[in-house]
């Protein structure tokens, strides 16, 4: 049996009511496979699979809160501090019903082979509650956030845990949570990234995951002897991430076609007006079939998805498995031959087998959508150097950051036998700096 077997096959009898957890940590062990038999006896002795696929802590807690009728509620709260190999643990905040502590683990693991691929120093955590914010007010959401930042606040700290926003956690819910730490410690420190421009965040950090997403197909694409220019996109999402993909896309003279959200999607033969979809979006928060009322010649499908669209590049931005295996099929059909993930694992597992099969261009997420931790890591930086850099500073570093992340995939699944897989590449290359940092500190 082999180690990488041996340890999954613990990994299910400790955890079998953890789905979400094991698969993520089957996908990863597995294309771990050529640097574990590689270096089998070095980190069999030093038990280092065993301790790589278990957090190193995980904190739980009730969540007491008071609506604006005078009703009490309990919700549950979560830190997966995951590794610290690398630097303080770093990754976001969820709110959402959906979470639990299996995803949470599986978000920390893969959070902290993204942060590895960043090449700064922060290790990997994730965190959250099942409480909802949508349909709250303000005044709801701001006591939620002080009762959860209450308890969270006793194991977070600058050189400790920065977390940060995801789903459910935006500028709001991060002010809130930022003024209660602030208010029990009487810190002002970055203990949080994401916050106002007023209270240490950093420019280019809204752009951040969308800009870095182009950046680093841009280098995938040239790599492979092809231009980003002239080509046809697909774009799902309308969100910050969707938006500034389109935005920095259309900068690159590529033309992007379609863009969507929970309801369907709108296809503009001409490019999506940039000027148009923020408005609908950030000013008036709107729904997306209000942009074909507004472009002429634009189109708006009710309850679909994009990936019926002929394109060259598809860049999903809008969820967790919105390309199920169909969904990739038609998009390989339809000419698509580079796909590169600005959410959260939008592809599921048979959707990135179809992409292996394929052998397309395929840049997974945790290397893709790693710009908008890289430049939370930059704004730990600033608040630490009380700086506060500029944009075109912030994101030249992006971009140097972006180029750099292809670069090490490209090597890393070059290296181990596995040139153009850039599951394989993203998972050794961020596996394998997390791992040498283990070793050098011994088995703790």
């Amino acid at each position: 049996m082999s180690y990488v077997t041996e340890v999954y096959d613990n990994l299910q009898k400790k955890h079998p009511y953890e789905p979400e957890f094991l698969e993520a940590a089957k996908r990863i062990l597995d294309s771990l496979e050529p640097i574990v038999s590689a270096n089998e006896e070095v980190y069999r002795k030093n038990a280092l699979l065993e301790r790589f696929v278990e957090p190193e802590r995980i904190i739980t807690f009730r969540v007491p809160w008071t609506d604006d009728k005078g009703v009490n509620h309990v919700n549950l709260g979560y830190r997966v501090q995951f590794n610290s190999a690398i630097g303080p643990y770093k990754g976001g905040l969820r709110f959402h019903p959906s979470v639990t502590q299996s995803i949470l683990k599986f978000l920390g693991m893969e959070q902290t082979l993204k942060n590895s691929l960043t090449g700064l120093p922060i290790g990997g955590g994730k965190g959250g509650s099942d409480f909802d914010p949508h349909g709250k007010s303000d005044a709801e959401v701001m006591r939620f956030c002080q009762s959860f930042m209450t308890e969270l606040y006793k194991y977070v700290g600058k050189d400790v845990d920065v977390p940060a926003g995801d789903i459910g956690v935006g500028g709001r819910e991060v002010g809130y949570l930022y003024g209660q730490y602030k208010r029990i410690t009487n810190l002002y420190e970055g203990v949080l990234t994401g916050k106002g421009l007023t209270f240490g965040g950093s420019l280019a950090r809204t752009e951040a995951t969308g800009y870095g997403l182009v950046y680093i197909t841009n280098e995938m694409v040239k790599a492979a002897g092809k231009d980003l220019a002239g080509k046809t996109v697909v774009v799902s999402g309308s969100g910050n991430v969707a938006q500034y993909a389109i935005q920095k896309a259309h900068e690159l003279g590529a033309k992007v076609v379609t863009c969507s959200d929970s309801n369907g999607y709108v296809y503009d033969p001409n490019g999506i007006n940039f000027d148009v979809l923020c408005q609908i979006k950030q000013v008036e928060r709107g729904r997306i079939k209000e942009y074909a009322k507004r472009v002429p010649g634009s189109e708006y499908h009710d309850g679909e998805k994009p990936w019926g669209v002929k394109c060259d590049i598809a860049l999903p931005c809008a969820t967790q498995n919105e390309i199920n295996g169909a969904d990739a099929r038609k998009l390989l059909d339809n000419g698509c031959w580079c796909v590169a993930e600005g959410a959260n694992m939008p592809s599921d597992a048979d959707a990135i087998d179809a992409y292996l099969a394929a052998k397309i261009l395929y840049m997974p997420a945790k290397a893709a959508n790693a710009g908008g931790v890289a430049v939370s890591a930059l704004e730990m930086s600033q608040n630490s150097e009380r700086l506060s850099w500029s944009f075109e500073e912030v994101d030249k570093m992006l971009h140097n950051i972006m180029v750099n992340i292809y670069n090490n995939v490209a090597t890393a699944a070059k290296k181990y036998g596995y040139e153009g897989n850039f599951v394989v590449g993203a998972n050794i290359a961020g596996f394998e700096k997390v791992a040498n940092a283990m070793l050098g500190q011994g088995v703790v």
